[in-house]
């Protein structure tokens, strides 16, 4: 979608490796100038600014920022719209995944999930939304999901339960910002190779044999699934959220985690970006 102000925009978190890496450069292609956040991934992130600026001679902006800080998702939304000028798509995608046992994982790394992989997502789309009202933009919100958000796993109710947080609040935001022309997806991607080598990737490759289209995702897959839901042929489209997964958590497909419990259908290795 081209706005009034000639240029469309974007700002994606996590933006420097994996599925944030395959959105920022997916948007480029397709014609958008793109911000990106990274935690601790610098030299990524300057990699995929590089390859946005020389491959599709589009503009890209880099910032490290520390999402689980409360005070920080609003600050990098203001720092995106200076550098852009606008702001037409807010990507939420930074975010890490903590498995561990309801005994066993500490408060403290229970307020940093939530912090990071909730509180920023909502903080984010918040000021995102502000901006777009105050400037009559009709923009686009999608937050990052999971197919964990939809299927339970041993170890996985504070992540998973996250993701289905998203969901929900997905469809109520979308509520929200309807009467404004702001549309607001989730996508949910399934077992996705987000880098090589990866850890894990020996289950992944495993996985991807009974994955019902035959292959595991790529940040590509994740990247177009954006692309099209902030796109024209999507503008009748809002609060729901898209599985990427290749069939995976269909029902009637069979749960077989294997010999590792902590990677069943919908694992999903990640790291904050």
């Amino acid at each position: 979608m081209t706005t009034s102000r000639g240029h469309r925009t974007a700002l994606v978190t996590g933006g420097s490796r994996g599925i944030g890496r395959g959105i920022a450069l997916t948007l480029a292609q397709k014609g958008y100038d793109v911000a990106l956040t990274y935690a601790t991934a610098r030299d990524s992130a300057l990699e995929v600014a590089r390859l946005i600026q020389d491959e599709y001679d589009r503009e890209c902006y880099v910032m490290q920022a520390s999402l689980e800080d409360p005070r920080i998702p609003a600050q990098v939304v203001q720092w995106a719209i200076e550098s852009l000028g606008h702001l037409d798509v807010l990507v939420n995608n930074a975010g890490v995944t903590i498995l561990g046992s309801i005994t066993e994982m500490e408060p403290e790394k229970m307020d940093y999930l939530i912090n990071l992989n909730f509180k920023a997502y909502l903080l984010a789309a918040q000021e995102a939304a502000k901006h777009m009202i105050a400037h009559g933009i009709p923009g686009n919100i999608i937050f990052i999901s999971s197919t964990r958000g939809e299927r339970a796993y041993p170890r996985d109710w504070l992540y998973g339960g996250l993701k289905a947080a998203i969901n929900r609040a997905t469809q109520a935001i979308a509520l929200d910002l309807a009467p404004h022309g702001i549309r607001v997806n989730s996508v949910a991607p399934g077992a996705t190779q987000i880098r090589e080598p990866q850890p894990g990737a020996p289950y992944v490759d495993y996985l991807a044999k009974r994955i019902p289209l035959g292959r595991k995702g790529t940040p590509q897959d994740i990247g177009n699934a954006v692309a099209w839901l902030c796109s024209e042929k999507a503008s009748y489209i809002t609060g729901i959220t898209l599985k990427v997964d290749g069939g995976l958590i269909l029902p009637g497909m069979p749960e077989h985690p294997g010999q590792h419990v902590d990677q069943g259908w919908g694992f999903v290795h990640t790291e904050e970006e």
